[in-house]
C-alpha cells in the first residue's frame, strides 16, 4: 500500500516517518511542497495521505478539498490525517468537518499515527461525524419538515414529548436543541430550565408560533441560544440552525482559546516555581535519589546520597554506581552488580534489591533500593533509583536471627540448631564413613536449686554450667541448650573412646563447681550418655533415642556418671518404664481422656476477649498431667500425630458445643504438617459438626522441630484456603532464621513468654518485645503476648503497641464453664 507523506519541514518528516514505519505495510511516498503532492496524486494512485497543516506557502485544508473534490487519479475517499502543530480542540474538529479529513493529530501524540493508520488499513477511520441535532416537537408534519430541510448539514433526532427529548439528550449530549415552547405535558419553558441546569452552554433554538413571541422572548432570556417562528421557510431554518452551529463553534474554541492562554501563563510561573521547589524537595528527602546513564554513571544525586555514603559531589558525579558497592568485586548470577546489568541492558525494567554500600569512613551501610529502567526513542537506557537505609531493621533482623538459632538465656545454640546440626553429620558419617559423638547431659538433682532458691538463682547456676562445659569442649565442638537443665555436645571426628573421656572430664568439672546463696553451698554434679554418630543409622532421631537411653542407664545406675550406649541397654528396666509411660500415653489418647482448660486472649486497646486457647490435658491413673510431661515423650516415639488429630475433632466439637465461643486456639506440633491426612481429617470434622473454618485457629508449637519448612508452608496455605486461621507461637526461639517469618502466612504472632516476663525489668528483653512488634506490624501480622502476670507488664505493652495479651494477671486456664463465665476487663478492675 502507498502513503504519501506531505511535509516540508525535514525534523517533523523524520519523527512522523519513524511512526509510519513502525506498521511494516506502508510503501512511504515523502515529498516536501504542495505541487509535489499534487503531481504525485496525478500520476500515482495512493492508499493513504498524511499532511501536515503547513506546506511551504500552501496549507493541508486545501489540498484535502482537492482530493475530495475527485480531479486526481486517486480515489477521492482516501483516508486523509492531518498533522498540527498548534491545536486548539474543536477549531481543529470543526475545519476537519468542513474539509473532509478524517482525522486530526497534534503533533504531541504522534505515537497515535500507528493506530490510526492501523484503523485505516481496517477501514474503521471513519470521517469526523456531521453536527448533532435534537428536535423536540409534538407535530409530526413538522417534524418531517425540519428533517427533509437539515438532514444533508446535521445528525439529526426526534423527540415528540419534553420527557422523551430530555432522555435522549442526557444519553448522547446532542450540540444543538430544535425546541417547540409549546409541548403537551412538560412545557419548552420547563425543558429548557432543566437542559440549563445540567449545561449552562447548550445552544436551545426556541420554535415558536407567532402568538406566543412574549415566550419566545422570555426563553431567549432564560438562556435560549435563538428563536424562530413557524411556520418557517427552508432557508429561514437553515440559516438560524447554522448560525446556531457556528456560535456554538465560536463560543467553545474561543474559551478553549482562552484556556490555552491562561494554561502557558501558568505554565510559565509553576516552570519557575517547580525548579525551585524540585531542588529543594530532593535536597529534603532523606531518601536517597540517583540517575544512571546507559554506562552505569552516576548523572545526579540529591544531598541524602552525600550523607548516605561520606562522598563529596566531586567524588559522586560521573563515578560508575557499582564503585560504591561493598562487594564490588562479586559477579555471580545474584549479586548486585548483576542485577544492575540486567537493568542496563534492559533486560529487566524495574528491581528491588537489598545490599551494602561502602562508606567513606570504612563501614558498612545496608540499603534498599528500588530501580527503574526507562528507553529513549533512541534506545539510550536511564536508571532512576530511590535509596533508603535500612541498617537500623537489619540490625534487628540479625539479633532476632542469632536469638532465633541461640538459647537467651545461656548464649548457647539451642535446640533448633542442635537438630541441624546432627542431622548434617548423620548424613555426613553415613555418606563419607566420619566417626563423630553426641553426648547428651542432664544436671542432676537440679530441681533443688530450683526450688529452694528460686528460678532466678537457677538460672544463674545454668550460664555458670554453661561456661564450664564449654572451657572442657574443642573450639569446633558445638555445645547447645536443649532443655530446662539438658546440655548436648557434638563433637567431631571423635572416637567413642575419646568421647567418653571428654564426658569424663566434663562431670568432673561439674561436680567441682560450687555455688552459694545466703551463705549456704550447693554443689551439683551430672549425668551423661554418649552415643557413636557412625553412619549405621538411618536418620538423626535414632542417635537422639539412644543417647537419651544411655542418659537412662546413667541416671538409673546412680546418677553423676557417664554411659556409653549399647545394644544391652535396650533390655534395661529404666527402658521399660520409659515404654510402660508411652503405653499409657497412648492408651489415654486412644480412650479419649483427653480434657481443655481455656485461657483467654485479650485485646489489649479494648480489653475485649479476642479469643480462647485450649490448652491440653491428659488423664492418666486419675490424675491431671500437662503437656510438658508426656509431648517429648510422644515425640520421641513418634505417636505426636495421634495426639494432634484427637486434639483437632475434640477442638472442633467443643466450638459446635459452645457457639458462644467465636474463634479457638490450639496447638500443634509441626510434626502434623507433613501428615498428608490432616487437610482431609480437618474439612470432614468442621464438615461433620456443621463448624466454620474461620472460628479455628492453628499455633505452631515446637518450632524447634521445623525440620520441613516447605511441607509447613504448603500445609498453612491449604488450610488458609478453606479459612482457618495460623498464628506463630514462642516466636523469637524457635525459627532458624527471620525469613521464615516472612515466609509462614501466619496472621499472628505469639512473643515468646521469657522475654514478656522480665521485660519489666530487663531492658534486653523489653527491646526484643519491641523488636519483635515492630518486625510483625511491618509484615501486617498481628502480636500476642504471652506469660503476662502483673498490671505493670500488661500496661508496658499497651505502651510499645502490642495488640494482645494472654496470662495469668489475667486469667488462669479453666474449664469451659469457668471460661465462659469471665467478664470482659475485669482483670482490670
Amino acid at each position: 500500500m502507498k502513503l504519501l507523506l506531505v511535509n516540508s519541514h525535514p525534523e517533523k518528516s523524520k519523527k512522523l516517518l519513524l511512526h509510519i514505519e513502525k506498521t511494516k505495510v506502508f510503501e512511504v511516498i515523502q515529498v516536501s511542497s504542495a505541487q509535489q503532492a499534487i503531481k504525485c496524486l496525478r500520476q500515482q494512485v495512493i492508499d493513504v495521505m498524511v499532511s501536515d497543516i503547513d506546506i511551504d506557502g500552501f496549507d493541508g485544508w486545501r489540498l484535502s478539498r482537492m482530493v475530495r473534490s475527485g480531479i486526481f487519479q486517486t480515489n477521492e475517499n482516501i483516508p486523509i490525517i492531518i498533522v498540527a502543530s498548534t491545536w486548539c480542540e474543536h477549531i481543529a474538529e470543526t475545519t476537519a468537518r468542513e474539509f473532509g479529513i478524517n482525522y486530526m493529530l497534534p503533533f504531541h501524540e504522534l505515537e497515535k499515527l500507528p493506530q490510526i493508520l492501523a484503523d485505516a488499513i481496517s477501514s474503521d477511520l471513519k470521517q469526523n461525524s456531521k453536527v448533532s441535532l435534537l428536535v423536540i416537537e409534538d407535530n409530526e408534519e413538522i417534524r418531517e419538515i425540519i428533517e427533509r430541510i437539515l438532514k444533508n448539514r446535521f445528525s439529526i433526532e426526534m423527540a415528540e414529548t419534553g420527557e422523551l427529548g430530555l432522555a435522549l439528550w442526557r444519553h448522547k449530549k446532542h450540540d444543538i436543541v430544535l425546541l417547540d415552547v409549546m409541548l403537551p405535558k412538560m412545557s419548552g419553558e420547563q425543558v429548557l430550565d432543566i437542559m440549563l441546569a445540567e449545561n449552562p452552554v447548550q445552544p436551545v433554538i426556541v420554535m415558536t408560533a407567532h402568538g406566543s413571541t412574549e415566550l419566545a422572548e422570555k426563553m431567549i432570556i432564560q438562556g435560549a441560544a435563538d428563536f424562530i417562528n413557524k411556520p418557517f421557510r427552508a432557508e429561514q431554518l437553515r440559516k438560524v440552525c447554522d448560525i446556531a452551529s457556528r456560535r456554538e463553534d465560536f463560543m467553545i474554541s474561543n474559551q478553549q482559546f482562552a484556556n490555552k492562554v491562561n494554561e502557558l501563563k501558568q505554565r510559565e510561573i509553576a516552570y519557575r516555581q517547580i525548579s525551585r521547589t524540585h531542588a529543594q524537595l530532593l535536597n529534603n528527602l532523606s531518601t536517597a535519589v540517583l540517575e544512571l546513564n546507559e554506562q552505569g554513571q552516576i548523572q545526579f544525586f540529591n544531598k541524602a546520597w552525600q550523607k548516605l555514603t561520606g562522598f563529596s559531589a566531586s567524588e559522586s558525579e560521573q563515578e560508575y554506581f557499582t564503585h560504591f558497592l561493598h562487594d564490588k568485586l562479586d559477579r555471580s548470577p545474584n549479586s548486585t552488580q548483576a542485577k544492575i546489568d540486567q537493568l542496563l541492558s534492559f533486560n529487566v525494567e524495574h528491581s528491588a534489591l537489598e545490599f551494602q554500600l561502602a562508606h567513606k569512613q570504612g563501614h558498612d551501610i545496608w540499603v534498599e533500593a528500588r530501580f527503574s529502567a526507562t528507553q529513549s526513542e533512541q534506545q539510550k537506557v536511564t536508571i532512576t533509583a530511590t535509596i533508603d537505609d535500612i541498617s537500623k531493621r537489619k540490625t534487628a533482623e540479625f539479633q532476632l536471627e542469632h536469638l532465633a538459632l541461640h538459647d537467651p538465656l545461656t548464649g548457647l545454640h539451642n535446640r533448633y540448631h542442635f537438630d541441624s546440626e546432627l542431622g548434617r553429620l548423620s548424613n555426613e558419617s553415613k555418606n563419607e564413613q566420619t566417626n563423630h559423638a553426641l553426648l547428651y547431659i542432664d544436671l542432676d538433682h537440679f530441681k533443688v536449686i530450683n526450688d529452694s532458691q528460686g528460678h532466678h538463682q537457677g538460672d544463674i547456676v545454668l550460664r555458670e554450667v554453661a561456661k564450664v562445659i564449654e572451657n572442657k569442649i574443642r573450639a569446633n565442638d558445638l555445645l547447645c541448650r536443649i532443655g530446662g537443665d539438658e546440655f548436648a555436645v557434638l563433637t567431631h571426628d571423635t572416637n567413642t573412646l575419646e568421647a567418653f573421656e571428654l564426658a569424663e572430664s566434663i562431670c568432673q568439672a561439674i561436680k567441682q563447681s560450687h555455688f552459694q546463696f545466703n551463705e549456704q553451698v550447693y554443689k551439683i554434679s551430672c549425668s551423661v550418655g554418649v552415643v557413636s554418630v557412625n553412619g549405621l543409622e538411618e536418620n538423626s532421631h535414632e542417635y537422639l533415642k539412644q543417647a537419651d537411653i544411655a542418659l537412662y542407664v546413667a541416671k538409673h545406675r546412680g546418677r553423676d556418671l557417664v554411659h556409653i550406649y549399647s545394644r544391652e541397654d535396650q533390655d534395661s528396666e529404666k527402658l521399660r518404664d520409659t515404654i510402660e509411660w508411652i503405653h499409657q500415653l497412648q492408651q489415654a489418647i486412644i480412650k479419649d481422656n483427653i480434657i481443655f482448660h481455656f485461657q483467654p486472649v485479650v485485646e489489649i486497646k479494648t480489653g475485649q476477649i479476642a479469643y480462647f486457647e485450649a490448652l491440653v490435658r491428659l488423664i492418666i491413673a486419675g490424675k491431671v498431667i500437662f503437656p510438658g510431661h508426656f509431648i517429648p515423650s510422644l515425640e520421641r516415639a513418634e505417636d505426636i500425630k495421634l495426639l494432634d488429630h484427637q486434639v483437632i475433632a475434640k477442638a472442633i466439637k467443643t466450638l459446635a458445643d459452645y457457639p458462644q465461643l467465636t474463634k479457638l486456639a490450639i496447638n500443634l506440633s509441626a510434626h502434623a504438617f507433613s501428615d498428608e491426612n490432616l487437610l482431609p481429617f480437618i474439612e470432614q470434622k468442621l464438615a461433620q459438626y456443621q463448624v466454620h473454618p474461620t472460628r479455628l485457629i492453628f499455633e505452631l508449637t515446637e518450632s524447634a522441630s521445623l525440620s520441613n519448612l516447605s511441607a509447613t508452608q504448603r500445609m498453612i496455605e491449604r488450610l488458609t484456603l478453606i479459612g482457618c486461621a495460623f498464628s506463630i507461637d514462642d516466636f523469637g526461639t524457635g525459627f532458624s532464621t527471620f525469613s521464615y517469618l516472612k515466609e509462614l502466612p501466619a496472621k499472628s504472632v505469639k512473643i515468646d513468654g521469657s522475654f514478656v516476663k522480665d521485660m519489666k525489668k530487663d531492658p534486653i528483653d523489653k527491646a526484643l518485645v519491641k523488636a519483635i512488634y515492630d518486625i510483625s506490624k511491618s509484615l501486617g501480622k498481628q502480636s500476642v503476648a504471652e506469660f503476662v502476670e502483673d498490671r505493670e507488664t500488661l500496661e508496658l505493652l499497651a505502651e510499645l503497641g502490642v495488640d494482645y495479651a494472654q496470662g495469668y494477671f489475667i486469667a488462669r486456664p479453666v474449664p469451659i464453664e469457668q471460661a465462659l463465665a469471665i467478664k470482659p476487663n475485669q482483670w482490670l478492675n
